[in-house]
């Protein structure tokens, strides 16, 4: 997706926020949904759960929060210091991560992207394994992720109708790293995406995001 269309979508966004609830949310929470939704769709994953794992963590510009093992926690996504480490040889300081504007959000969704296409398990898994791929770590902030994100999809269902936004229906069943300057690199994987998602008595939506 060029950077056009990705401006196609932000435009679109923008309006429909001035009247959804205009007196509940800040600058801050505006930035945040905008950022999410567009990096969700530069990087062709759910927008829903971009948008919970954004208000989950619910960082803040320059934010840095220390971890009982050494890590930190790092601006609006919370970034892991320790996926920095591997990313400086490619420019990615953790300054980068820890300013406002969507740069954050698109390294996050970047690593979203890796998760669903090379670890193990069901979709819900995966992208919790953001926060931890400590089995237990993972399934109590899992079980949160699956609530807001199906939060968020009623939201999005509500305010994004317009041709921007397509509802997809998760069914039940019984690696090259972004850039700081100009804009992050879109991570190699072939699309679509597939998704095996693990029997699971319960998955919210997910909604897609396209500006086709």
């Amino acid at each position: 997706m060029n950077a056009i269309k990705l401006c196609i979508v932000a435009i679109s966004i923008l309006p429909m926020l001035v009247h959804a609830q205009p007196n509940n949310q800040s600058p801050q929470q505006q930035e945040r949904i905008v950022c999410s939704i567009t990096a969700a769709a530069k990087y062709d994953i759910p927008a829903n759960i971009v948008l919970a794992i954004a208000e989950k963590e619910g960082g803040k510009p320059g934010q840095w929060v220390r971890n009982t093992n050494g890590t930190h926690d790092v601006g609006p996504m919370q970034f892991n210091t320790s996926y920095l480490t591997q990313l400086a040889k490619y420019g990615i300081m953790p300054e980068d991560v820890a300013r406002s504007g969507c740069y954050p959000y698109d390294l996050a969704a970047w690593r979203l992207a890796v998760h669903i296409k090379d670890d193990k398990g069901d979709l819900w898994t995966k992208v919790a394994n953001y926060h931890s791929r400590t089995p237990y770590y993972n399934g109590v902030y899992k079980a949160d992720l699956m609530v807001r994100a199906n939060k968020w999809a009623d939201w999005l269902d509500a305010f994004l109708k317009g041709g921007i936004v397509e509802v997809v229906q998760v069914q039940k069943t019984d690696s090259t790293p972004v850039q700081a300057q100009p804009e992050p690199i879109t991570p190699v994987y072939k699309k679509p995406m597939q998704i095996h998602a693990a029997s699971m008595a319960y998955i919210p939506r997910k909604i897609m995001v396209s500006s086709d």
